[in-house]
């Protein structure tokens, strides 16, 4: 279901009808530490039994919390698990999958909650599948793989260590892959009578930062370092380029002048940061908004008291960037969605547009892009 559907209302009256006696849901840590989860329980009429709320990132980082999770599913004749957040559920080999399919084992009664479109890796499928149910595929992972997969592997050698990695180069049978999950996939798409406005403003980049974002360029694009070729180097470039401007004081100069049109209101205004440097500073210097963390605030909250979202630092996750989006405009809001784009004069911010407006990654970008594109993109 399409974020701000409601698919905690969903869920909530699913869970309600069923014959079950306890209430495990997992979700985001973040949603669940701060009590969003619960409060969009509650208010969509509350569960008739017990519930247990537990973050996922939990089952994966602690020896405890898994254990008692599993005691407590023991200690019920009728248990119910909401999985809420299908990515979660996807690597196979993962410690987090591996528990949640054990968990789906467990129980009888299973639920998985997504607002984003399902993973364009199919692989992710057979984890979620198999932790709604084994006789819905009814294939191993391998036969799943080999079914739906096409893939090449390439064995290296580095030195005296010898390693193989597996890469999907395709899928296959993709329609009879549908028709066994189609039954067990409910889709909403979301239709309000409102409009979502995207705007953009422009703010330049002092010398200084300037410079050393040049700096960082040259040095990564260095032959040495281009020889790894890998997705950590590029991400941790653009993370550092990207650092050394994010708090351009033109930058703020272009939030004032938002907060100052006749159709923005403060109090009511989202502000979205990549960094702590950059949340910090927007905290302070803009009191009266909400300033919020991609990584942490832009699954599972509902905001619809707000309707203006300002975009201070740009991100290159697709999904991250809709699901923000989400925050706002969902059912409830009654006010027309105002989206901020921020931009810089520099290579990266347009390059990070572009694949935004695209949806293409950054490791898809990488992985086909040229030295000498990098070097004129950047």
């Amino acid at each position: 279901m399409e974020a701000g559907t409601g698919k905690t209302k969903v869920a909530v009256d699913i869970v309600n009808a069923s014959p079950c006696d306890f209430v495990l849901w997992v979700g985001p840590l973040q949603t669940i530490r701060q009590g969003h989860v619960p409060a969009e329980v509650e208010n969509q009429g509350w569960l008739k039994m017990p519930v247990k709320y537990i973050g996922v990132e939990s089952i994966t980082g602690s020896d405890r919390i898994y254990p008692e999770a599993m005691n407590e599913l023991e200690r019920h004749t009728s248990p119910f698990v909401v999985a809420d957040e299908s990515l979660k559920i996807k690597n196979a080999e993962a410690k987090r999958t591996k528990r949640l399919l054990e968990i789906g084992k467990r129980v009888e009664y299973k639920l998985i909650l997504n607002g984003t479109p399902l993973s364009r890796n199919l692989l992710d499928l057979w984890s979620q599948m198999e932790f709604l149910s084994p006789l819905i595929l009814n294939m191993s992972l391998a036969q799943f793989k080999n079914t739906f997969c096409e893939w090449t592997r390439i064995t290296k050698t580095n030195g005296w260590r010898t390693y193989t990695k597996e890469f999907i180069t395709g899928y296959d049978n993709v329609d009879y892959l549908y028709s066994l999950i189609r039954h067990y996939v409910f889709k909403a798409d979301l239709k309000l009578n409102i409009l979502q406005h995207y705007r953009y403003r422009s703010y330049w980049i002092d010398d200084e930062s300037r410079a050393e974002y040049q700096r960082i360029k040259e040095k990564f694009l260095d032959d040495e370092m281009l020889e790894w070729r890998n997705n950590n180097i590029f991400l941790e470039m653009t993370q550092k380029m990207q650092h050394t401007y994010c708090c351009t004081e033109s930058k703020f100069d272009a939030v004032r002048r938002i907060l100052a049109e006749d159709d923005v209101d403060p109090k009511r205004t989202i502000i979205f940061c990549k960094f702590i440097k950059s949340r910090e500073l927007c905290e302070r210097l803009f009191p009266e908004c909400l300033v919020l963390s991609y990584q942490k605030d832009s699954l599972g909250l509902n905001l619809q008291e707000y309707n203006v979202t300002i975009y201070f630092d740009k991100v290159w996750d697709y999904a991250l960037r809709t699901q923000s989006t989400r925050r706002t405009f969902r059912t409830g809001q009654e006010r027309d969605c105002l989206y901020f784009d921020l931009t810089g004069d520099v290579g990266l911010e347009r390059l990070i547009d572009r694949n935004i407006d695209k949806k293409v990654t950054m490791s898809e970008y990488f992985k086909k892009a040229t030295k000498e594109q990098l070097q004129q993109d950047l």
